[in-house]
């Protein structure tokens, strides 16, 4: 069964996560394939750009507790949205927590709809955001970063666009998408690559810097008895030991 449905139309490939029984969670299985399908449209002549969307009402609920992906694997999901040569737009309609906010840090544009909710929940179950800070600190204010890492607040869609998560948000997410995308399919191919490259270079700086420590933190935490707990009570539905 794949994971992610892919469609084009005049040269935009769109990829969908599609994983209901998870809620778009980033399992071990839906990183691998989305990796690969992005790879893909790196490759292929005929795509001009990448719209990384989803079915459901859930983007994406971060990574998927009962089958985790590698955090290298994840780093390197991460890198690739960020170096692929063409751009990647995200294209949000629903609500998106954890690891999901990484995937929309790393793309070039990204576009939700205003009934989108936006949480970093990890704090929550014991671990930090650790690997999705690589795409995330070099392009999101540092201090809107600061409350909501902190606490695990769910936000809208409005605030998630001014903070720099987002790029706009309207009530009609295709809508706001129709001038992005037409401005893409009116672009030169080597054009977008080379302005892409000039756009992404500091946060390339930023993975090259950090991506060995902060997937080391990631492994670390997610090991640790507070982590055990966290998960377990999120599964379980219940409050972990340490809320007071």
């Amino acid at each position: 069964m794949t994971s992610v449905e892919r469609t084009r139309a005049r040269g935009v490939e769109t990829l969908a996560l599609d994983s209901p029984h998870n809620r778009n969670a980033l399992s071990a299985a839906l990183v691998g394939e989305l990796t690969d399908a992005l790879a893909d449209c790196g490759k292929e002549d005929g795509v001009r750009a990448v719209v990384l969307t989803h079915t459901g009402t859930t983007f994406s609920a971060g990574a998927d507790l009962r089958d985790p992906p590698d955090p290298d694997a994840l780093v390197a999901l991460l890198r690739l949205l960020v170096e692929l040569p063409k751009p990647v737009v995200a294209r949000v309609t629903g609500h998106v927590r954890a690891g999901g906010l990484g995937l929309l840090a790393a793309c070039d544009i990204a576009a939700a709809a205003h009934t989108a909710t936006f949480a970093f929940t990890e704090v929550r179950i014991g671990v930090a955001p650790a690997v999705i800070s690589l795409p995330l600190l070099p392009r999101t204010d540092p201090r809107a970063l600061a409350r909501y890492y902190l606490t695990g607040e769910r936000f809208d869609a409005a605030e998630a666009a001014r903070i720099g998560l987002l790029t706009a948000a309207g009530d009609d997410v295709d809508a706001v998408l129709e001038p992005v995308l037409d401005g893409l399919r009116r672009s030169a191919p080597e054009a977008l690559a080379e302005t892409k490259r000039l756009l992404t270079a500091r946060v390339l700086e930023t993975f090259d810097r950090d991506a060995a420590q902060l997937t080391a933190l990631s492994a670390r935490l997610f090991s640790t008895p507070r982590a055990r707990e966290g998960m377990t009570a999120f599964l379980e539905r219940r409050d972990p030991e340490w809320v007071l």
